[in-house]
């Protein structure tokens, strides 16, 4: 099973989000954790709220810094926020495999509750859509290099 570091600035909603569709979707293939280079210590509300909508756990999420995972072993690093993929990242993801799938953080989204559920719902979808695009592919054949490049398409492509 390949593991996979989510990985974004405060670590409260996109990267939970895609931590927790990855477990979901990719069963038996990924295993995936979140994490983020300055991590707000609380995930976000909102961000939970979605999971629980769309039918996914809510439980064991926490905003947690990417020094946590030096032990782990990450075989996929994918940063979600533009401002994470633009840092410098830890030595130990030195020969990590990374892409990056920019999104607007709809924790910035101000309005009525209809707007900003709907900001979330449509940073889940994305993601889903991403991810499974990204199981799509032969994950367990494919060299750094191209795996590196089939998830910066995907980023790019939806």
């Amino acid at each position: 099973m390949l593991s996979v570091l989510i990985l974004c600035t405060g670590n409260s909603c996109r990267s939970v989000l895609g931590e927790a569709l990855i477990n979901h979707l990719g069963k038996g293939r990924l295993q995936a954790f979140s994490a983020g280079s300055r991590p707000v210590g609380k995930v976000n509300d909102h961000a939970l709220a979605i999971l629980a909508r769309n039918g996914l756990p809510t439980d064991g999420y926490r905003s947690q810094s990417w020094d946590e995972f030096a032990d782990t072993g990450i075989d996929i690093a994918i940063t979600v926020c533009d401002q994470a993929a633009g840092e410098v990242c830890p030595i130990y993801l030195n020969s990590t495999t990374r892409g990056h799938w920019g999104l607007p953080d709809p924790a910035h989204v101000s309005g009525t509750d209809s707007e900003i559920n709907a900001a979330f719902q449509a940073t889940y979808d994305a993601l889903e859509k991403r991810i499974t695009a990204l199981l799509a592919l032969p994950l367990e054949t494919l060299s750094g290099s191209e795996l590196s490049a089939h998830i910066n398409r995907i980023g790019q492509s939806s």
